[in-house]
This record gives C-alpha cells, sequence and structure tokens, in this order.
C-alpha cells in the first residue's frame, strides 16, 4: 500500500517538473521574440543613415510603420513638421503612409502657415518622401520661401524697368512723329524739340540711376574704403541741388558737420546723401528751408555718425513709410514725373548704407515735412579731437538739432522746420 502510494507521487512529482521546464522555455523564448509593440517602439534606422541626416540642409524626418517620428532634425521642428512625436502636416503623413504601401518617390509643393503669426502669411516648402529600408520612410522638406520671395522681386523689377524705359521712349517716338509733321513750323519744331530733350534726359537718368543700382548691390564698397570727411560729402550734396533749390528760393543751411568721419566709398556715399538732399528740394514747396545737420552718438560695438536731412515738404503718409524704400516706388507719382524722378533713389540710399554696416531711417508727418536719418559707423580718425571741441561744436541757426530724448515713430530726433511757410 506504502509502496504504491509511493510510485504516485514520485511520478507526479516528475510531471510536475517536466511542466515547469516547459513553460520556462516558453516564457524564456516568448520574451526573445520580436512583438508588434517592438518593432513600433524601438526601430533601428540603417547604418549611416543618421550621419547623413545630421549635415543636411533640409529639414529631415523619419517616420516608422505607425507615422512615429523616429528621427527629426532641429530644422523640421523649426518649421513645425514636427509636434508631439508625431508628423503635424497631413498631406506629408498621407504622401509617407502612400509611399510605404507602393515604395514610389514623391514629391509636392505646399504652402504652410506660419507657427505664432496672425497675419495669414505662408511658408513655401517642396517635400519630397522615399523608402528607407524596408520598414522606415525619410521625409525631406526644403523652405522655398526666400527662393520664391526673391523670385517675384526680380519678377517685378523686370516689369518696374520695362514700363519705366516705355514711358521716355513711346514720348520720344511721338514726339519724333510730331516733329516731322510740323517739318514748315520752325516754333512748333523748336517746342517739341525741348519735350524731346527732357525726355531723353530722362531716359538717360534711368539708365544711369539703374546702373549704380547694380554697382552698390554687387560690389563691396569695404574693399577700397577710405576716411570720408562728413562736410566734404554735405557740401557736395548742397552742391548738386544748388541750382534746383536756387531756382525754387528754396534755403539750404547745414551744421555740426565738422570733424566727424565715416568709413567707406566716397562716391557711395556721396550719391546717397545726394539723393536725399535732391528729395528734400523736389518735394518742398518753393521759399522754404532744408537742413543738413550731423552728429555723433554712442553706441555699442563703437560709436555712429548720424546725418540728417530735413525738410518742409508734403510729408509722408503712415502706409508710405513702409515703401519708400522699394524699388520705383513714389509717394507722389505726379511730382515725380514733373521732376524727373526714377524711384529708384531711395532703393540706392538704402542699400548703400546697408553694404556700409549702417542703416537709414524716416521721420515724416503729412503737411509738416520729413528727416531722413543715415546711421553709420564712425571712420575714428578725428575722434580725439572732436571730444576736446565738443562744448563748443554747435549746428546753425537753421538745423539746431532738439535735446529730446530718442527718437519714437512720431518723434523727429532732430529739431524739425515749422510748417511751409513763405520767406521774407
Amino acid at each position: 500500500m506504502n509502496a504504491a502510494v509511493a510510485a504516485v507521487a514520485a511520478i507526479a512529482g516528475v510531471l510536475t517538473g517536466v511542466i515547469a521546464v516547459l513553460a520556462f522555455r516558453w516564457s524564456e523564448r516568448e520574451q526573445k521574440r520580436p512583438t508588434r509593440s517592438s518593432l513600433h517602439t524601438d526601430p533601428v534606422l540603417p547604418p549611416g543613415v543618421d550621419t547623413v541626416l545630421s549635415v543636411l540642409r533640409s529639414s529631415a524626418v523619419v517616420l516608422d510603420e505607425a507615422d512615429a517620428v523616429v528621427k527629426a532634425s532641429s530644422a523640421a521642428y523649426a518649421l513645425g513638421l514636427v509636434r508631439g512625436g508625431k508628423l503635424a502636416v497631413e498631406p506629408m503623413l498621407q504622401m509617407a503612409r502612400d509611399t510605404r504601401r507602393d515604395g514610389e518617390i514623391r514629391q509636392v509643393e505646399l504652402d504652410l502657415p506660419r507657427r505664432g503669426n496672425g497675419r495669414g502669411e505662408a511658408l513655401a516648402v517642396s517635400a519630397r518622401v522615399a523608402p528607407l529600408g524596408s520598414r522606415l520612410v525619410l521625409l525631406l522638406v526644403e523652405d522655398l520661401t526666400e527662393a520664391r520671395r526673391i523670385e517675384a522681386v526680380r519678377r517685378d523689377f523686370v516689369a518696374n524697368v520695362s514700363h519705366e524705359l516705355k514711358t521716355p521712349v513711346g514720348a520720344l517716338s511721338l514726339l519724333s512723329e510730331a516733329v516731322m509733321d510740323a517739318s514748315d513750323d520752325p516754333e512748333a519744331v523748336e517746342r517739341f524739340a525741348g519735350r524731346m530733350q527732357i525726355e531723353a534726359t530722362r531716359l538717360t537718368n534711368l539708365v544711369q540711376e539703374l546702373i549704380d543700382l547694380s554697382r552698390v548691390q554687387n560690389d563691396d564698397p569695404l574693399d577700397d574704403a577710405e576716411p570720408v570727411r562728413v562736410d566734404e560729402l554735405v557740401d557736395e550734396a548742397i552742391d548738386r541741388c544748388r541750382h534746383a533749390a536756387g531756382t525754387k528760393q528754396i534755403t539750404m543751411a547745414a551744421g555740426g558737420t565738422a570733424d566727424l568721419h565715416v568709413r567707406g566709398n566716397r562716391g557711395q556715399l556721396a550719391a546717397a546723401l545726394g539723393n536725399l538732399v535732391e528729395n528734400a528740394v523736389n518735394y518742398s514747396p518753393a521759399r522754404t528751408r532744408v537742413g543738413i545737420a550731423a552728429r555723433r552718438v554712442a553706441a555699442t560695438g563703437g560709436d555712429l555718425i548720424e546725418i540728417a536731412v530735413t525738410d518742409q515738404g508734403i510729408g509722408i503718409s503712415e502706409k508710405d513709410k513702409e515703401r519708400v524704400f522699394e524699388r520705383f516706388y513714389r509717394v507722389d507719382p505726379a511730382r515725380s514725373r514733373a521732376t524727373g524722378g526714377t524711384g529708384l533713389g531711395l532703393a540706392i540710399v538704402k542699400h548703400v548704407v546697408a553694404s556700409h554696416g549702417g542703416e537709414v531711417t524716416v521721420w515724416s508727418a503729412e503737411g509738416q515735412g520729413s528727416t531722413f536719418t543715415l546711421r553709420l559707423p564712425e571712420a575714428g580718425l578725428a575722434r580725439d579731437r572732436a571730444q576736446q571741441r565738443s562744448d563748443r561744436a554747435g549746428l546753425s541757426d537753421e538745423t539746431e538739432r532738439s535735446s529730446s530724448s530718442p527718437h519714437s515713430p512720431h518723434t523727429s530726433p532732430y529739431e524739425t522746420f515749422p510748417a511751409p511757410e513763405v520767406l521774407p
């Protein structure tokens, strides 16, 4: 009896041990077997892909089978392509799914809203999707916004140049026909010839300013930079406009320019300041004043020289102030035609100042006039000497600057002239 019980117990123990061993082996095998979740959470990039993606200029995103982001470049986050570990752009996500399904490479151009921008401006991008191995998908995104902007500027520039050239050329054609028809009328021939001379001058000025604009955009003025005296630049600008100002009985005055130097290309700086003074004269009523004032201002990284040109002209509206430095933009097209303006003068000023490491700003009020201010780095040659005489230096009566605080959008850094008035 006892032997039978012992045999049964032994058999039961053996069976229990066998079952335990089998269970352990099965559990061990299941732990080693790859599962669906492990395939999605622990994807492995092919060798070398991580290094290649790190040096690409494009924004790069790698997606796994569950559309989760395996790898994304910092540029992709900056563009807002990836949020919360997911691809946030639905058209790109759909492209990735289609490519994963059929293995075909796809490319599309999209307009994406800018992050944190309520003005509705869009980013232009080109997206390209390709399979990466058997389970991953690679998305490359190029930002085309700047390229499109440059292309639009180039297209508008060509259109504007064509229009501006067409006007005087067309006028010359019509006037030549009129001269031929009036060959027996000396007075009419003389009148038409005078108009032809005006249109030819306008055409010459336009071509010259196009050449000047091209030169200041392409050349580096600091390659042959030299110290330039501010008072000499001011004298040249006044001499350039003296005849036009005299015709309109406009008084030009300057002050505070002695012992100030800037460093740069003398010809370009003279052209920029001359354009500002010429505009001030052209847009001012007769028997008013135009002032040119200069001063040294302290700034981080070195002192700056400010040169301000103030007039009593028609002024500039708020909406026009944002665009006055655009090529071919005119605040008053009718007055520009009357004065022969091309709409390129302020664009040249902006490019010259920027290439010299400075800036140009404008203060204006409609009916009160305008002040254009150039800020350029000081050359430093006469700084010590100028410091010794700074207490004695001052502006002329016509252009005495105010001691107000730094200028705001509604105040000028220099004292403005009163509203246009007739001089005694």
